[in-house]
């Protein structure tokens, strides 16, 4: 079967056919005992050296048709009708057993998630060789000469050394390396990237897409590339497919659907992709505002220590890090993983005691709270998290989650506990039929709202937000930056914004404070930072946001300019 499946395949990369078509696929899945269509008529080519990229927030069925052409469908899924074309030879209903024939070899898939991807318990290099092992590549120690190659190929530094350690061992970015160098491994015609960097610092993620970008070139690879941002596929794509439930809302050369969106959901999400769009808040002097003369946060040469396992130590987080939030205003702090950003937004929270340093909120030094009296500070501070899924009691419901900090205060009476928390319910935008509902039933932006109402029943001036929009959809994320921007406005609000988006910071931001490494490297005006960044560091993160390319040939032609073109 093999050498039928090499002889009808052989074709690909001669750019005679497309090395994938994709005409009229229908997916769907079981539940229960009926199947629920979940995409629908699709069709698309992708040629030899391109990249097209299938674009939509979730359950638009993007990674669906991803996962339908390499056959790799969760049980419960069918490819109900439609045909999946591989240099002309369509292997949309191939059994599992002739899809391992040309997966690795003919076509390939980078995953999302590097850490769930490894095998935990296996080497680097064993992984990497494994792939070859089954396409028989050579012997034993031509592969072992493979892999040194190939690790070395994606830009790990001593690929030796990489090759005998455990993923565990490899930060993200290594990690992603990896699975990169698995899927090019046998020069296939077709990689499927899924998300490839939707887990990493924007630096790294920059330096993951160039690399998927060099091998394309190099070996004229045709590229899936599945995203939900927008700016990416900006900046990396040929040609664009945009999804909604399941359908194509329209598709075309990606420097047409970017400079004249036909569809309505199309051109909202271009609106609301953060590295597309312009900043739409209205920032205030980098001061106090008018009136008050104050400011409602004031960290000095904050400084934050750990102790390593086994008393080797210390390991300094956080060095000598100073910032003033004028109330009001937003404040963000941003830098990669690493960078000592959750730290010092712990430290502001009074969740840990700072080794050094002097930490004011609304006039309070938080450095010097015990007791009841830390306990009653969170008043006046609260923090949201990033994850809504997981920073909601999944066996409360909407309204005991709410109502939650009013019991763990002053006693009120229970009219009162009700009242309030329809009302800040109301005010973040929720309808009251959710209250008896419990998190599971709420999609993510609905759990974030929650989150948000949480936070402020209790009143508070000063709101840290962790990451608190990172894991939503982009149209998603607009909304609720919006209604951040409206309680500002409406409750004189203080927000500490922390983030490693920074075209999200650009956005919605007044001043900011660059970590790297537990040092502030700039700190000012969110204008001045970006148009005149003081330090290589940052003037590195302001240059990998992503969709900037086609930013820059907008400017200078009117017109959206995909890089890959």
């Amino acid at each position: 079967m093999s050498t039928v499946v090499g002889a009808s395949l052989k074709g690909i990369g001669t750019g005679a056919v497309p090395v994938l078509e994709i005409r009229d696929l229908a997916v769907s899945y079981r539940s229960g005992d009926e199947f629920q269509r979940v995409v629908h008529n699709v069709s698309l080519q992708l040629r030899p050296g391109e990249v097209v990229a299938l674009v939509g927030e979730s359950g638009s069925g993007k990674t669906t048709t991803a996962q339908a052409v390499i056959g790799l469908l969760a049980e419960n899924g069918r490819v109900d009708s439609g045909a999946i074309r591989l240099n002309g030879t369509d292997i949309g209903r191939w059994s599992q057993k002739r899809l391992d024939s040309i997966r690795g070899s003919k076509i390939s898939l980078i995953p999302q998630d590097p850490t769930g991807s490894l095998n935990p318990v296996k080497t680097i290099g064993a992984q990497v060789a494994e792939v070859l092992e089954i396409h028989r590549q050579g012997s034993r120690r031509q592969i072992e000469a493979q892999v040194i190659d190939l690790l070395a190929r994606v830009g790990l530094s001593e690929p030796e050394l990489r090759a005998r350690q455990y993923p565990h061992e490899l930060s993200g970015g290594m990690r992603q390396r990896v699975l990169i160098a698995i899927a090019v491994a046998l020069r296939p015609s077709l990689i499927i990237a899924d998300e490839p960097t939707s887990a990493l610092d924007v630096t790294v993620q920059k330096r993951i897409l160039d690399l998927i970008d060099g091998l394309r070139k190099e070996y004229g690879t045709a590229v899936l590339l599945v995203t939900h941002d927008l700016g990416v596929a900006a900046d990396r794509a040929n040609h664009l497919v945009v999804l909604k439930g399941g359908r194509v809302q329209e598709q075309g050369p990606t420097a047409e659907v970017l400079a004249s969106p036909r569809s309505e959901y199309t051109r909202k999400l271009l609106a609301d992709a953060p590295s597309l769009a312009k900043a739409r808040h209205v920032r205030r002097a980098a001061g106090p505002r008018p009136g008050t003369g104050e400011h409602a946060i004031v960290v000095e040469n904050l400084v934050q220590d750990f102790r390593l396992d086994g008393g080797r130590g210390t390991f300094r987080a956080v060095d000598g890090v100073s910032f003033n939030v004028p109330r009001g205003t937003t404040h963000a702090i941003v830098g990669e993983s690493g960078s000592g950003k959750t730290t010092t937004a712990r430290s502001v929270v009074g969740f840990q005691r700072p080794t050094s340093g002097r930490i004011l909120v609304d006039g309070i030094d938080v450095t010097s709270l015990r007791g009841d009296g830390l306990r009653q500070f969170r008043r006046k501070i609260q923090l949201v998290y990033q994850n809504p899924f997981a920073s909601l009691d999944p066996l409360q419901t909407i309204f005991q989650i709410v109502e939650e900090p009013l019991l763990n205060f002053d006693p009120m009476p229970k009219e009162e506990r009700v009242r309030k928390v329809h009302a800040i319910l109301e005010r973040v935008g929720l309808p009251q039929s959710v209250i008896g509902r419990r998190p599971r039933a709420l999609s993510g932006g609905q759990r974030q709202r929650v989150a948000i109402a949480r936070a402020l029943v209790l009143g508070p001036q000063v709101l840290v937000l962790d990451e608190a929009v990172s894991a939503l959809d982009v149209t998603v994320q607009a909304r609720i930056l919006e209604l951040l921007d409206e309680l500002q406005q409406e409750l004189g609000l203080t927000y500490l914004f922390i983030s490693h988006d920074l075209a999200v910071v650009r956005q919605i931001s007044d001043t900011v404070s660059v970590l790297h490494s537990g040092r502030q490297v700039d700190s000012g005006s969110v204008e001045d930072v970006f148009l005149h960044p003081g330090s290589p560091y940052t003037r590195e993160l302001i240059g990998a946001i992503p969709g900037q390319r086609s930013l820059a040939h907008a400017c200078a032609s009117t017109h959206f300019i995909g890089a890959a073109q």
